[in-house]
């Protein structure tokens, strides 16, 4: 990869784990001295990450990331549900045997993280699965449109995998499908993997509601 697309994926990690602040100002020079590259490449990286709506550049006042809205939160995984459902059921129709075992071990090494409470080892491999589904679709249509979202709603996702009882729901649903592709029946696959969205997405909802109510309360005081 260039430069600056490592710059970008750096980036987009540091953003959905939080690790930059939203709506702040992007400190490009400590940012950079962080990640050990000159400004330019990261610069170029910035640009990208604003074509995928994560930051907002404003000329003249550098940048900052885009805080999530309850109101996207919601079109997000409207959109994602589907898209992943569909996914979901053509990939236990048609994924290979070699696929299946490929998505086991995942499964597997992500069970063993959920266990140990390594939340983020178990996001990343989370994400990993959630991509293998689509891909494991062999459908080029499907896999293009979701790749052009993965960043955004992997960015809500966490939120929702850091609520304790909806971490261990989450892990019963991916066992639960599992079982449906072993059985390969895309139609339960589908059903279970567009609940498994819809839940996370329920709870990132809630989760965002609360915080907003909570920044609003504060405002009033501090008024």
């Amino acid at each position: 990869q260039p430069l600056n697309a490592q710059v970008a994926e750096r980036l987009r990690t540091m953003i959905v784990n939080g690790e930059m602040e939203v709506g702040k100002k992007i400190p490009f020079t400590e940012i950079a001295e962080k990640l050990g590259v000159s400004l330019t490449p990261l610069r170029e990286a910035i640009k990208v990450l604003a074509e995928e709506q994560l930051v907002e550049l404003t000329p003249n006042r550098g940048a900052r990331v885009l805080p999530v809205s309850v109101e996207e939160t919601v079109a997000l995984f409207e959109v994602i549900a589907e898209l992943e459902s569909l996914g979901a059921k053509l990939a236990a129709e048609r994924m290979t045997e070699d696929e299946l075992a490929d998505l086991e071990a995942m499964h597997a090494e992500m069970r063993d993280y959920y266990e140990t409470g390594n939340r983020e080892a178990y996001f990343e491999m989370n994400s990993r699965i959630h991509a293998a589904i689509v891909t494991y679709s062999h459908n080029p249509v499907l896999l293009h449109t979701h790749q052009k979202m993965t960043v955004r709603v992997a960015r809500v996702r966490f939120i929702a995998v850091h609520q304790n009882q909806r971490w261990e729901q989450a892990m019963q649903e991916h066992e639960d499908v599992m079982q449906a592709f072993r059985d390969r029946d895309g139609n339960r696959a589908a059903g279970i993997w567009r609940n498994h969205l819809m839940e996370s997405g329920r709870v990132t909802v809630e989760i965002l509601q609360a915080k907003e109510q909570e920044e609003q309360a504060s405002g009033a005081v501090a008024g």
